[in-house]
């Protein structure tokens, strides 16, 4: 692939833009500026501050461990102050409503979810060795979803893109899509075709998987939603990203928000409140200063196939892995290589019938975050390259900064403990809360407010609507699980922050993560497992633990209590909220509740008896002259393999 970008414009625009669009796109872009403006000098000026009135509460440095403590300080709470100007801006944005809605979102709620005839679209599932149970069960959900939308089924295809090596499982695979295929038979009219494939050379993991369904059977569609083996979308939903395509020709590419659901254990039960919870004006923020600069995030969104094909292929970086080599984290580069070429990119913030998964317990969000954390750090060599816009660059340099906020606080943690420990005052440890006069009281003031501003104004902002107090489950309920919430995050964020921080460190060592499949199911972890791979959280406690107990002093030991439980409790932490019944209970109880409980979507109710009832039996041998659901199996040659009618 080229690096060098297409020309194009200081204002980017699609090719073919007329004189007037070009002007919309200039007004656009000159709002944006004021926009982006808006977000960055209160930031700066925050961080400025924070920083002024620690340097004039710890004064003058003596010496390099105070010195370090300082910078480490003022680095950590400048990260924060933009995350809490990010929440402020978003609600301020939500507040205003309408008035900072973009085209693109107006259009979504005024239009009418109903197949025109004007285009053909793709939905694609990309699944590696997943459960084929599951990801079919999903299929047959959106499939009849889409039926309900009206329209014959012609305009949507359905396809399952495997990547799948194991024989058994492909074989699941094949057994499940000749079910689809029997329940197709008998489930009325106005069904998308289904149609699944699978691939024996596995280059380029996902992105080598959907670049390959482009070059193949890409010329026969307009669109392409991607979604990922764990996602869920209504028909409606898919409908009106279809029409939102055809209305407005210079967008690439629309991003929705898929929010968490479906998971049971008290892990995930949790994280989905809190996503649902705090959320929102993050998103509300990130989509009113990126404009058209949007970014990918890799599923539940639609593609525009000749400009994603043309634009969005993936360079090998130089040099070895972990840093060089294959992108692992593929779509925020696809997003920016496809707005480079200047076609738009536009996320729907408030689009409801969207769905995904997340990790059921601790360990498995904290592989996760490996993987992740290798694949963010690799952007290192993207953001240098010629052509990309600043909103592209801050997409991947704000994936960057978030894994290397982790060692900074774990530097700061650790330092500044040490520096209580010799001098016998909490000093910036503190935040200001331990020190006296103006100085401090403007640094604790500070402090305070943008740790936490992100999650007050979160909160603030349902309990201001009674719907969306009433999508919780009510006000008492609501109030209840956030308070509960925050102490589990207490105890999470330590663990967190230590574990990213050493993938930080592993990744720049030189260590290579597997990128497996992930496990999706509501999984209890056993003990064994927790401790074996949460032992770096034991030590550290025990050292802190350790370090606080030669201090002796019982200020310093009641300040860091807090960390020292959570990271000596964390394997614990992790088997017991990995429990499904204790999730359960937690529902039972009016806890953790979200709208997807309070009222559920459709699709969610049928996802669960789907996967709750007995398999539908597989039809043994095709059907003659069924031509819009068929299955190519893998060859040493996929690409030049067509598909076997079926």
């Amino acid at each position: 692939m080229s690096l060098v970008p297409p020309s194009h414009d200081a204002v980017p625009a699609a090719p073919g833009a007329d004189l007037t669009q070009r002007q919309e796109i200039r007004r656009e872009a000159a709002a944006l500026r004021r926009r982006r403006l808006a977000l960055v000098l209160p930031t700066v000026a925050t961080a400025l501050a924070i920083a002024a009135a620690a340097c004039a509460s710890a004064g003058v440095p003596d010496g390099p461990l105070e010195a370090a403590v300082l910078a480490l300080f003022c680095l950590a709470m400048a990260w924060q102050a933009y995350i809490a100007w990010q929440y402020l801006y978003g609600a301020v944005a939500a507040g205003l409503g309408a008035r900072v809605m973009s085209r693109v979102e107006r259009q979504a709620a005024a239009m009418a979810p109903v197949a025109s005839g004007r285009s053909r679209t793709a939905a694609v599932v990309a699944i590696h060795a997943e459960d084929a149970a599951a990801v079919f069960a999903a299929i047959r959900v959106m499939a009849r979803s889409l039926a309900r939308t009206g329209g014959d089924g012609r305009d949507l295809d359905i396809f399952v893109l495997s990547d799948t090596r194991d024989p058994e499982i492909a074989a699941a695979e094949e057994r499940e899509f000749a079910r689809i295929r029997a329940w197709r038979e008998t489930a009325g009219p106005g069904l998308p075709a289904v149609r699944y494939r699978r691939r024996q050379d596995n280059a380029g993991r996902k992105a080598g998987n959907i670049g390959e369904f482009c070059d193949t059977y890409g010329h026969d569609y307009d669109f392409m939603i991607v979604l990922d083996a764990d996602s869920l979308m209504t028909g409606t939903a898919m409908r009106r990203l279809v029409r939102l395509m055809e209305e407005n020709p210079r967008v690439g590419l629309i991003q929705t928000v898929s929010y968490a659901a479906g998971r049971d254990t008290l892990f995930a039960r949790i994280q989905q409140f809190a996503v649902r919870l705090y959320a929102p004006l993050s998103i509300r923020a990130l989509e009113t200063w990126q404009g058209p600069d949007g970014g990918y995030w890799g599923h539940n969104a639609i593609l525009r196939i000749e400009a994603f094909a043309a634009n969005a292929e993936l360079p090998v970086l130089p040099g070895r892995p972990p840093l060089g080599g294959e992108i692992l984290c593929h779509d925020t580069v696809e997003g920016a290589f496809l707005r480079r070429a200047g076609w738009e990119l536009r996320l729907l913030p408030d689009e409801p019938g969207t769905w995904e998964e997340m990790p059921t317990n601790l360990t498995d969000l904290l592989g996760r975050e490996r993987r992740w954390c290798q694949g963010n750090l690799q952007h290192l060599g993207i953001l240098r390259l010629p052509g990309l816009t600043a909103g592209s660059r801050w997409h991947l340099g704000a994936g960057i900064l978030s894994y290397l906020a982790s060692p900074v606080w774990v530097a700061f943690l650790g330092l500044g403990t040490w520096q209580a420990i010799r001098s016998g005052d909490l000093g910036l440890l503190a935040y200001g809360l331990a020190g006296e006069g103006p100085a401090a009281a403007i640094l604790a003031s500070l402090s305070l407010a943008v740790l936490s501003l992100p999650k007050l104004l979160s909160l603030g902002h349902v309990l201001l609507s009674a719907q969306r107090r009433a999508a919780f489950g009510g006000t008492r309920r609501l109030l209840v699980s956030a308070a509960l919430e925050q102490a589990l995050w207490v105890l999470l964020w330590p663990v967190m922050t230590l574990f990213n921080a050493g993938a930080v460190a592993t990744t720049f060592a030189g260590r290579v993560v597997r990128w497996d499949t992930q496990a999706r199911d509501d999984r209890r972890v056993p003990w064994s497992e927790a401790c074996r791979l949460q032992a770096d959280s034991l030590v550290a406690g025990g050292l802190l633990a350790a370090a606080l107990a030669y201090a002796a002093d019982p200020l310093l030991a009641l300040w860091m209590a807090p960390m020292v439980l959570a990271l000596l409790a964390s394997p614990a932490l992790s088997v017991l909220t990995s429990r499904a019944d204790l999730g359960q209970a937690a529902r039972r109880r009016g806890l953790f509740l979200t709208v997807d409980d309070t009222a559920q979507a459709r699709e969610l109710r049928d996802l669960a008896a789907a996967r709750a009832a007995p398999p539908v039996p597989a039809r043994p041998h095709p059907v003659r002259g069924e031509a819009p659901v068929w299955l190519a199996t893998a060859t040493d040659d996929a690409k030049a393999s067509p598909p076997r009618e079926i």
